[in-house]
């Protein structure tokens, strides 16, 4: 028996040396016919089109009016990256960034035509198809929802700039920015007393939250914050200059407060949904110590008409 046992496992080492040596098992546990394809590198065509194209991704959505339920349309803008990854001859591979939500794409480009067709994978409810042509550093085009019922506007337009991504700590609002947050009001009960009968009366008003100059002097990219310099700010004040430093890495914001307030500006290019890792030390340290402040800061809410 054990004459026998040791024949079996003598045949078996033999078999399994023969099959690797004929390439039929290697250590990836695939035959060498795949292992060999994966191996070569499909070309790359058209790297000269490759980076970021960002700009205005707008559509129109139905609003309802909760005063008497009729219906009207107000124009959805945004603005959204578009990043290209990679040009084969059959395939283009890149993603999608806005609102916070970046989604990878697959599509292809007809050269004679200059232009994409990509494609979001179809599992997540904002997910659709970019038809975009593409003129010197310009995309322009649209946008359709593969689900047209589940998101605002199921329908958009893109008119995207090519730019290059740099992070600049020395980026900051511009001084003639819109210190209103429009996205954010808040319902106030007002007395008002007629001057003639004497008589109070209450009425119900709606408010904005309003940032001050401050925004513009702190800057948590290049200044070691203090508890001095942040004690008297406005909840506003904190919140947009905390966010100051995720909008000068290329953070995608979800809410609409900063995306309305860096969306002023001409540096600000959303190229990822999460830059936490991009933050140096002290950046980290400022914002940890902004998050203190924000939580028992309080807000300055004025009228304003539009």
């Amino acid at each position: 028996m054990k004459i026998l046992n040791y024949t079996l496992i003598s045949l078996l080492a033999v078999c399994l040396a023969s099959c690797k040596k004929d390439g039929k098992i290697n250590e990836s546990g695939k035959d060498s016919l795949t292992a060999k394809k994966d191996s070569v590198a499909v070309p790359e065509v058209h790297k000269e089109y490759y980076g970021i194209y960002t700009g205005e991704f707008a559509g129109m959505e139905k609003v309802v009016d909760e005063t008497d339920g009729s219906e009207y349309d107000v124009n959805n803008y945004k603005r959204i990256s578009l990043k290209i990854n990679r040009i084969t001859k059959d395939s283009v591979y890149g993603q999608s960034i806005v609102n916070g939500n970046q989604r990878p794409f697959r599509g292809v480009f007809n050269e004679a035509s200059a232009s994409f067709v990509l494609d979001e994978p179809g599992n997540d409810k904002t997910d659709g198809r970019f038809e975009v042509k593409l003129k010197g550093d310009s995309l322009t085009g649209k946008w359709n929802a593969f689900n047209k019922t589940s998101v605002k506007a199921p329908s958009k337009t893109l008119k995207l700039t090519k730019k290059e991504f740099v992070y600049n700590p020395n980026f900051m609002l511009d001084k003639d920015s819109d210190l209103v947050d429009w996205s954010d009001s808040k319902e106030f009960t007002e007395k008002y007393t007629d001057e003639e009968t004497g008589k109070t009366e209450r009425y119900k008003t709606t408010k904005n939250r309003v940032a001050s100059e401050a925004i513009f002097k702190l800057n948590a990219s290049k200044q070691k914050l203090t508890e001095k310099d942040l004690k008297n700010l406005r909840k506003l004040d904190l919140e947009i200059i905390k966010n100051s430093v995720f909008a000068r890495h290329g953070y995608s914001f979800k809410k609409e407060t900063y995306r309305n307030f860096f969306e002023q500006t001409d540096w600000y290019i959303p190229v990822s949904g999460n830059v936490d890792q991009d933050l140096s030390p002290m950046e980290k340290e400022n914002v940890a110590l902004l998050n203190r402040f924000i939580k028992y800061a309080e807000d300055q809410y004025d009228s304003f008409g539009r």
